[in-house]
């Protein structure tokens, strides 16, 4: 087949630089983008901050340098989010309170499950190679503190990594060490084990000995709740089997949640993006930005690039190097400095777009106030598309005056009434979950009866419906909820 030449026009859709920015910077909380900004501060010598006191004064002489250099493309970019598409009524409102002030919640210990161990493991006086090999079994364990690898691929995993030969029975007596530890139950490579662990350490009471033969002979007809069955295989009375449990309760199913790992400190304090204020029947928003810095092009960049501009014809290969040099590090800072500020717009108008629709929710915080809102109710109201808004909701949250949310908590599907009338799932969730609180404990509520709950409230819901929001709410199903 002979070679031939032809020409082709095709359309393609391409994102610019500055909107690749801007799609990175709004998935980020205000924490994250705290870190992105300092980073990109350090690895671009064109970008630099000012501090809050100096940025109006500068701000006209970036304006003076920037906008000679500006493409038209930054330029239609940069208008499309000004200023001027944010109420007035939103931006006068903010002088209210010079300081937003916000609180942060704390969940779990500053420190991790690792460095807690590891501390323990020092106290043992442990020689060289078992200290390795500790440290190596800790190295393994999961968030909650178990074992989840088996032995077997441990002990390949030191021969090849560490040169070490370890037999998994020897990995076994070291890992029986580790389980000695604090917290109770760490180490254990199941949940079985992890429960026998801790009531081990417990006063071995008539109830705790119960329990642990329960554990260990009857774990699988525990763990469905057929209460009637080990009644009738241990031979034991109702009131015994009741206190046996309660001992079992007791324990912590999770023990490394008791401290902090990795993620857990990365997210040991929620930090609100959005501050929503009610005072005298009126909501304001602020947007949490104390701890972002301003950002400006470096003015003595500029400038040596206008003058290589200025002497283009003269200037030596290096000298061109240099200034392709500087034009990529001045571009790049004009393009981030943009980013920040669409992303800070995209943020406002989309958190005013939910509270115009939450409003009486944020006048009175009651959860009955929510009104059905979904990803498309917010885009069409800002002009964004659902990807931004699904960006923009995702690990934000917002601070109010009676607690912090997840901005998702006021996204819920529309429900109907009887009457033909909207309203939240969230409203019927709650019903939801109020009916089965008051529920008998030895007599628990079916999908059915609660089907038939809701439907006599005037709710128009199916089954099938109702198992999906309990599965929401993380609440088992009626056997699973049974007590004796």
């Amino acid at each position: 087949m002979a070679l031939r030449q032809q020409q082709e026009l095709k359309q393609t859709q391409r994102l610019s630089p500055l909107q690749m920015q801007v799609i990175k910077l709004v998935e980020l909380n205000t924490l994250e983008v705290e870190d992105r900004i300092k980073q990109e501060v350090e690895d671009n010598p064109a970008l630099e901050t000012l501090d809050a006191d100096m940025s109006n004064d500068t701000e006209n002489e970036e304006k003076e340098i920037d906008d000679d250099n500006l493409s038209q493309e930054d330029i239609i970019l940069g208008d499309y989010f000004s200023e001027d598409d944010i109420p007035d009524y939103h931006i006068n409102q903010t002088h209210q309170k010079s300081e937003p002030s916000f609180f942060e919640i704390s969940y779990y210990d500053d420190k991790s499950l690792s460095d807690s161990l590891m501390e323990q493991i020092g106290l043992m006086n442990l020689d060289e190679r078992k200290q390795t090999i500790a440290e190596y079994i800790i190295g393994n364990l999961d968030e909650s503190g178990y074992l989840q690898r088996d032995l077997q691929s441990i002990s390949d995993d030191l021969l090849f990594q560490q040169q070490m030969e370890v037999l998994p029975l020897q990995l076994e007596d070291m890992l029986y060490e580790i389980q000695e530890l604090d917290p109770a139950g760490v180490g254990a490579r199941d949940l079985q084990e992890c429960l026998l662990l801790q009531l081990e350490r417990y006063d071995q009471t008539a109830a705790v000995r119960l329990a642990k033969d329960i554990l260990t002979d009857y774990f699988e007809e525990f763990s469905r709740k057929h209460y009637d069955k080990i009644i009738r295989m241990m031979n034991i009375t109702q009131d015994n089997l009741r206190d046996a449990i309660g001992e079992i309760t007791s324990l912590n199913p999770k023990p490394g949640n008791a401290l902090g790992g990795t993620m857990q400190t990365a997210m040991n304090n929620i930090t609100p993006d959005f501050i929503v204020d009610t005072y005298n029947g009126l909501v304001t928003i602020q947007l949490n930005n104390s701890n972002i810095p301003s950002l400006k092009v470096n003015r003595s960049f500029s400038e040596m690039l206008k003058g290589y501009n200025d002497n283009r014809e003269s200037m030596s290969a290096d000298d061109k190097q240099s200034m392709l040099f500087m034009k990529q590090k001045v571009d790049s800072a004009r393009w981030f400095i943009d980013a920040v500020r669409q992303r800070q717009n995209t943020l406002q108008r989309t958190m005013e777009a939910i509270v115009n629709i939450q409003y009486e929710f944020f006048l009175t915080e009651d959860e009955s106030q929510l009104k059905p809102m979904i990803l498309k109710d917010v885009a069409e109201r800002t002009g964004f598309d659902i990807s931004t808004i699904s960006r923009v909701s995702n690990s934000k949250y917002v601070q109010t005056n009676t607690g912090v949310y997840p901005l998702k908590y006021f996204f819920s599907e529309a429900m109907q009434t009887s009457e033909g009338e909207d309203i939240s799932s969230r409203e019927v969730k709650m019903i939801l979950k109020e009916s089965i609180e008051n529920e008998n404990p030895t007599k628990p509520l079916t999908d059915d009866q609660l089907t038939r709950i809701l439907n006599k409230k005037g709710y128009v819901i199916a089954r099938r419906t109702v198992a999906k929001y309990r599965e929401q709410l993380y609440i088992p199903v009626s056997r699973l909820r049974k007590k004796i």
